[in-house]
């Protein structure tokens, strides 16, 4: 008998849990919408399979991948596409869903180094992306990730070298700022010196850091996870002294984590996942504080090494420990206020 494919929905049937807390409600602050990625589509029906399979996800927030792209005009213009596509969904998301999980907010992708020479450019595209979206539109993501080892890595980022520190980028935060919008970034471990310097120099702008930072363990850098912890430990104690900075914690079972979960013949338990990854959790709750930290999913990204229903299992067990309060501010209530949901 064949090994399922990881990701697949065969392989990921081999864990079954019982849901902990159903009643827990649930916004999940980030996760994709695409087309024949990871040989497969994630569109509506696929996040209500994962949203409405026994956890009480009420509102999502998609975030930017670079998906439906315009494939004519303007350069600057053509993530406009992928803001129409999903404000449809999300308009579908809202009529007669069923008591199913809403698409409440999208934040979108535009490149903020334009702020510089072509500003002009810069406010079309915001503009154009207020236009339509309209309420749903809550911020940018233009990712800071990049690596000089691209080809060990699933999903290699691709900004500029140095992105954080030009000038031209933080006049675009600057105008994200003055807009009440709010910018959310991803990056690797080794880039968290230069996101701080920047979470400092534009301390008028909300920013939202996914996945922790990135901690990778693929590479040169297999085999080094207790050293990088040790240091990411330290880089997010400082981080969390900038206040404009809310943590996004989740997204660490991607493959370039280096937790091999997508090669393995099955799935972690919610149990497993808390004992690999539970310490990062706790660290960055203990330094950035529940109320400006949030759960994430990051579907279908993390789905190619573990299903929906563990691993928010997961998320509820690392979270037992906190009070009332702070669960609500980590399953929705911070996420809800920095995305003004």
């Amino acid at each position: 008998m064949t090994t399922p494919t990881p990701g697949s929905n065969d392989w990921l049937a081999q864990v079954i849990e019982p849901i902990e807390d159903p009643a827990r409600e649930i916004i999940d602050p980030h996760h994709h919408l695409w087309r024949n990625r990871f040989n497969q589509d994630y569109l509506l029906n696929e996040l209500w399979a994962d949203t409405s399979a026994g956890h009480n996800v009420t509102k999502t927030v998609f975030m930017e991948c670079r998906a439906f792209y315009r494939r004519e005009g303007p350069e600057h213009l053509k993530a406009l596409g992928e803001t129409q596509a999903i404000t449809e969904i999300a308009k579908q998301s809202h009529e007669n869903n069923k008591g199913r999980a809403q698409i409440a907010g999208i934040v979108a992708h535009a490149d903020l180094t334009l702020a510089g020479a072509e500003k002009e450019k810069l406010i079309e595209l915001l503009d154009g992306h207020t236009a339509i979206a309209g309420s749903l539109f809550k911020g940018i993501r233009q990712s800071g990730a990049r690596d000089r080892e691209p080809e060990v890595l699933v999903i290699p980022g691709s900004a500029p070298a140095y992105l954080y520190g030009k000038e031209s980028f933080r006049e675009g935060l600057r105008l994200l700022a003055a807009r009440g919008l709010s910018y959310d970034t991803w990056h690797y471990h080794h880039q968290n010196l230069d996101y701080i310097d920047l979470a400092n120099a534009v301390p008028e702008c909300t920013m939202v850091l996914d996945h922790f930072g990135t901690p990778l363990g693929v590479g040169r850098f297999r085999g080094n996870r207790d050293e990088i912890f040790k240091e990411w430990k330290v880089e997010m104690r400082e981080l969390a002294k900038c206040s404009n900075v809310y943590a996004k914690i989740g997204g660490l079972a991607m493959p370039d984590n280096g937790f091999d979960w997508h090669l393995a013949e099955r799935p972690p338990t919610s149990d497993e996942f808390v004992a690999a990854q539970g310490r990062y959790y706790h660290h960055m709750i203990e330094c950035f504080g529940p109320e400006r930290c949030m759960f994430e999913s990051n579907f279908p990204v993390d789905r190619l090494s573990i299903s929906y229903p563990v691993l928010w299992n997961a998320l509820k067990k690392i979270a037992a420990r906190y009070s009332e309060s702070e669960q609500q501010a980590l399953f929705s209530g911070t996420a809800s206020k920095v995305y003004k949901l």
